[in-house]
């Protein structure tokens, strides 16, 4: 597992404190090597709601510049046509609200 960013370790001290059962670095697609950043629910496959925090928006970070980008798109297009629901924040955007949309998610 890689070292968490500011922003993966706020939302897992997020989750933690709201008692929302994640896996971090959840590998989700059987052929394609694509985790997300964490996985909601005890077992995520039924849940299927996904959470992918997004930095280096203003360093020109990988998921900004063009290949990074494309990349981004086949992967989460790959995940919605397979039912997952992906919540994508940067790290700015973490917060309490995150654990709202979460909640939202899980009642569906």
């Amino acid at each position: 597992m890689n070292k968490l960013s500011k922003g993966e370790e706020t939302l897992a001290i997020l989750l933690r404190h709201y008692r929302i059962p994640s896996v971090r670095e959840y590998k989700f697609h059987s052929i394609r090597k694509w985790r997300f950043d964490f996985a909601i629910g005890d077992d995520p496959q039924i849940a299927k709601i996904a959470i992918e925090v997004e930095g280096g928006i203003h360093t020109n970070g990988r998921h900004t510049r063009g290949g990074g980008y494309s990349s981004d798109l086949i992967k989460y297009n790959a995940a919605l046509l397979g039912g997952w629901k992906v919540l994508r924040y940067t790290t700015s955007q973490i917060s309490p609200a995150v654990i709202d949309d979460i909640k939202l998610l899980m009642k569906d």
